[in-house]
């Protein structure tokens, strides 16, 4: 299995990282693609990258970061993947929900960000919350060159599909194991496999029965056999599936 989307570099793993990725092999899951949002951490993914062989670092700008000072931040990540070797530009995209003060400077950031994918031949991971259609509206213009992921998707099924056409995969997190996620679950159920990915998302949105608690790596096996579950197909398909399919995007 891969976990597509990890920020263990995060400092609640401080205290036990070598036990989590020993845990990740435990579970079979032998590649983790750690995801930058700004100078820092795309930093440490790279430094955590040396230090751990199942490691695959992206760096990007997330929209929580955007400011006034947008074009300074996409220069400076230009030049740290010049300088460094990245799997995926991101994680960035649009987020309404905390503030919609740079708005406009968020979609101009995100459409640069897919630019520098597209020029780069890399994927895209994409952060959508509260701002779907605009997401869409930015991703659609790029259809036929934009290859990447809508990460840990929230939106509805109609939506997905729409998404898959332009050229994204969905990747599904801890959210569909949630009893009361209908949507996750439809999206999941109706979207074929081949477009599927899995992740964590970790710290964070750690899945049933561990909601509300600190997430890692090695839960997304639990995400995959919520994922056979709803499709009702074998959980090894699921895993070898979404395994090719993560090592094909990412090239890994």
């Amino acid at each position: 299995m891969i976990d597509t989307h990890s920020h263990l570099f995060a400092e609640e793993f401080d205290i036990d990282r070598d036990e989590c990725v020993k845990r990740c092999k435990e579970n079979n899951i032998n590649k983790v693609i750690l995801v930058g949002f700004d100078y820092e951490t795309n930093r440490k993914a790279q430094e955590m990258a040396k230090k751990y062989d199942i490691f695959y670092p992206t760096a990007g700008v997330h929209p929580e970061h955007c400011d006034s000072n947008y074009l300074e931040k996409y220069n400076e990540l230009v030049n740290f993947i010049e300088n460094n070797k990245v799997y995926a530009i991101g994680e960035c995209g649009l987020d309404y929900y905390w503030s919609q003060e740079f708005k406009e400077e968020q979609k101009i950031l995100f459409e640069m960000q897919i630019k520098l994918s597209i020029e780069k031949d890399l994927p895209i991971i994409i952060h959508c919350r509260d701002a779907i259609q605009d997401t869409f509206d930015i991703v659609k213009k790029y259809k036929g060159q934009i290859k990447g992921i809508m990460h840990c998707y929230s939106g509805s099924l109609e939506m997905a599909y729409e998404f898959v056409k332009v050229g994204l995969m969905i990747s599904l997190g801890g959210p569909v194991t949630f009893k009361n996620a209908k949507e996750p679950k439809r999206v999941c159920e109706n979207i074929p496999l081949e477009k599927l990915l899995i992740e964590t998302d970790c710290p964070y949105l750690a899945p049933t029965p561990y909601r509300g608690k600190r997430n890692e790596s090695s839960y997304v096996k639990l995400v995959c056999e919520e994922v056979a579950k709803i499709k009702s197909i074998p959980f090894d398909e699921v895993e070898k599936v979404t395994t090719k399919n993560a090592e094909e995007l990412f090239r890994i």
